[in-house]
């Protein structure tokens, strides 16, 4: 698949040091094909390997649209045969996991309907950014499936195990105020604006040092994971991160009252 192709369901641009991930199946309201998730983390990698991009945004390619969730036409083909269900749940959780570990940070702008797999989409992201108009459900109750165990991992770790069960066992749709009271988001903003909003916050963090950036993400991460505490590892980056170039840089930056020009990228 060509992913600088705007014409394909799930495809990558590159705007400064802002890497998107479009959703591009406005349709379906960008529903979810196992051929969606199985692109995703191809996807990612090609942004990761991109230099010049330092924070990713994933969005849809159209206003007023996130993701509908999973494509209820395919889920009767995919249920009628053993392969496909376990390629289909391999696809999906594939894509959440490199949605989870990229090594850059992740954004998600969401308008319009997150439900279900579009949810666990954005659950997976570092952060939220939503449209007033946005509206919020995870809806497998509705249809007799499950939802997976890392969406439902990310979920109770943004809102806590009460309100996940109320989400989960009652598969209620939610406006974008009752889901930024609850922590499924990070911020709200005007139809009009979102976009402007999340690029704004994407660019300001674009500027920090990615050195600094990629460790403390691995850091949150062992810390949702159970770590509580430094081990060798996690000791050892301390330490070496003060004798970093992007450590030197950005001292004298401040010492020079001038803005840092950070200069590490990772390993691709």
């Amino acid at each position: 698949m060509d992913f600088l192709d705007s014409n394909q369901p799930v495809f990558i641009k590159r705007e400064g040091a802002l890497g998107f991930l479009m959703l591009n199946r406005p349709q379906k309201k960008n529903a979810m094909t196992e051929a969606m998730w199985a692109a995703i983390p191809k996807a990612i990698r090609a942004l990761e390997c991109d230099t010049k991009v330092r924070v990713i945004v994933l969005k849809s390619s159209s206003a007023g649209l996130f993701s509908a969730g999973a494509d209820i036409s395919e889920l009767k083909a995919i249920a009628a045969s053993q392969d496909r269900r376990e390629s289909n749940r391999i696809a999906i959780r594939e894509a959440q996991r490199a949605l989870r570990d990229c090594g850059k940070p992740t954004v998600a702008q969401i308008e319009g309907a997150c439900i279900g797999g579009g949810c666990g989409l954005a659950l997976h992201c570092d952060m939220r950014f939503a449209s007033l108009s946005a509206r919020f459900g995870i809806t497998p109750a509705k249809l007799g499936i499950v939802y997976p165990l890392s969406d439902t991992k990310q979920l109770i770790d943004l809102v806590g195990p009460a309100r996940a069960k109320s989400l989960l066992f009652t598969g209620r749709i939610i406006g974008a105020d009752e889901a930024l009271l609850m922590g499924l988001i990070d911020a709200v903003y005007g139809d009009d604006i979102i976009a402007a909003k999340t690029e704004a916050f994407a660019a300001e963090m674009a500027l920090m040092s990615q050195y600094s950036l990629y460790h403390m993400k691995k850091f949150i991460r062992r810390v949702l994971d159970g770590q509580s505490d430094d081990d060798e590892d996690t000791a050892a980056i301390f330490k070496e991160a003060q004798e970093g170039e992007d450590a030197a840089e950005g001292i004298n930056a401040f010492l020079e009252k001038r803005s840092a020009n950070f200069t590490w990228i990772p390993d691709s």
